[in-house]
C-alpha cells in the first residue's frame, strides 16, 4: 500500500470512530435522559430506587429483620386473642404440630434429607433438644393461656425482664464477666418485681415463669448454635406423637377446635405454624447481619407492643405499682443496654 493510501485509510478508521463514538454517547445520553424523563414522570422510581440502595447493606437488612421479628412478637397477642374459642392446651398441641411441619418442610428444601439427619449424630444433641422443646412448649402454653385469660400485661413484664435473666444465665453458667451495668440492670429489675410483690402480695409468676423458661431455652440452645429451621425442627419433633395424641384425644371427645370454634378459626388455627417460624427465621437472619446489640435493644419492641395493646385494645387495669414496676425495670434495660454498648466499643479498640 503506498503512503498516500496509508494515510487516507486512517483517516477513515479515525472518522468511523469518531461517528461511532458519538453515536453511542448520543445513546447514552439518550438512555439517561429518558430514565431521568420516566424518574421525573414517575416519582415513585426514584422511591423504590432509593429503598433499594438503601437496603443493600446488610447491617440495613438484618436490622429491618429484627425490627419486623419484634413487630411480629408484639402482635401476636391480636391471633391468640381471635382463637379464645378454642382450649390454650390444644392450641399449644396444634402449634408443637403444625410448627414442626413448617419447620419440615423448609428443611427439606434448604438441607434436603441429608442436611436435616447430620446434626442428629452430634453427642447430646437429642437429649438437649428434647429438653428445650419441652421448656419452649411450657413457655409458649403459658403464654397462650396469659394472652387469652387477661394477663398480657404481665406477659410483657415477663418479655422485659428475660434479657436481664439471659445476662445473668452467662455470667452463672458461661463464665461471662459481671460489670456494673449488668449487676445494677438485675437490682432494678429485682427492685420492680418486689414492687408487685408488696403491693400485690403475690409472685407474680406468669412474668417470672416466662423470663425464667425463655432464658433457660436461651442458654440451653447456647452449647448448640443450630439454624433457626433446625432448632425449631428438632424442639418440636420429639413431642409430635404427644401432641398428635392429644389432638384427637380432644377431636375425638368433642372437646376439640372443630366442636367448640367458628370455621374462620378452624383457618386461623392453620396458621399456628407459619406464625410460630417466620418470626423465629427473621430472628435468625438478623442475628447473622446485625451486631447483638442491636439485636437486644430490637428486644424491647415486643413487649412494648404487648403493653399497649394490654392497656388500649383489650383495657387491662394498669395500676400505680405496675407503672412504677415498668419504670424501674425500664431503667434497668437503659442500663443493661448501656453497658453492652460501652463493652462492645471496648471489644472493638482492643
Amino acid at each position: 500500500m503506498s503512503q498516500r493510501k496509508k494515510k487516507k485509510y486512517i483517516k477513515i478508521q479515525e472518522a468511523e470512530h469518531s461517528s461511532a463514538s458519538f453515536n453511542n454517547a448520543h445513546e447514552r445520553n439518550d438512555t439517561a435522559s429518558f430514565h431521568h424523563a420516566a424518574e421525573r414522570k414517575d416519582p415513585r422510581s426514584r422511591s423504590f430506587s432509593g429503598i433499594r440502595n438503601f437496603f443493600r447493606l446488610r447491617s440495613r437488612q438484618g436490622a429491618a429483620f429484627a425490627i419486623l421479628c419484634a413487630v411480629l412478637w408484639g402482635i401476636l397477642p391480636i391471633y391468640w386473642k381471635s382463637l379464645e374459642a378454642i382450649d390454650p392446651i390444644l392450641i399449644l398441641f396444634y402449634r408443637i404440630l403444625l410448627a414442626f411441619f413448617y419447620a419440615l418442610f423448609l428443611g427439606l428444601c434448604i438441607y434436603k434429607r441429608q442436611g436435616l439427619l447430620e446434626p442428629l449424630k452430634r453427642k447430646g444433641i437429642i437429649g438437649t433438644f428434647f429438653f428445650a422443646g419441652l421448656l419452649i412448649s411450657l413457655n409458649w402454653g403459658i403464654y397462650i393461656w396469659a394472652v387469652n385469660s387477661g394477663y398480657l400485661i404481665q406477659t410483657s413484664i415477663g418479655y422485659y425482664i428475660e434479657p436481664l435473666i439471659v445476662g445473668i444465665f452467662g455470667v452463672a453458667f458461661f463464665k461471662e464477666r459481671l460489670n456494673a451495668y449488668k449487676m445494677a440492670a438485675f437490682l432494678f429489675a429485682c427492685a420492680g418485681v418486689a414492687v408487685i410483690l408488696v403491693y400485690y402480695r403475690q409472685i407474680p409468676g406468669i412474668a417470672l415463669t416466662l423470663a425464667i423458661s425463655f432464658a433457660t431455652y436461651a442458654a440451653i440452645k447456647k452449647r448448640y448454635q443450630l439454624d433457626a429451621v433446625l432448632a425449631l425442627l428438632y424442639e418440636t419433633m420429639f413431642l409430635v406423637p404427644f401432641a398428635f395424641g392429644m389432638i384427637l384425644y380432644y377431636e375425638i371427645t368433642g372437646k376439640g377446635a372443630f366442636t367448640t370454634a367458628e370455621p374462620y378459626q378452624w383457618g386461623l388455627l392453620a396458621l399456628a405454624g407459619v406464625l410460630t417460624g417466620t418470626p423465629l427465621l427473621l430472628f435468625a437472619m438478623a442475628a447473622n447481619r446485625v451486631s447483638l446489640i442491636t439485636l437486644g435493644v430490637t428486644e424491647y419492641i415486643s413487649p412494648s407492643l404487648t403493653l399497649l395493646l394490654g392497656i388500649f385494645l383489650y383495657h387491662e387495669k394498669f395500676e400505680g405499682a405496675q407503672m412504677v414496676t415498668f419504670a424501674l425495670i425500664w431503667i434497668g434495660l437503659a442500663v443493661f443496654t448501656a453497658g453492652e454498648i460501652k463493652e462492645s466499643r471496648k471489644a472493638i479498640k482492643e
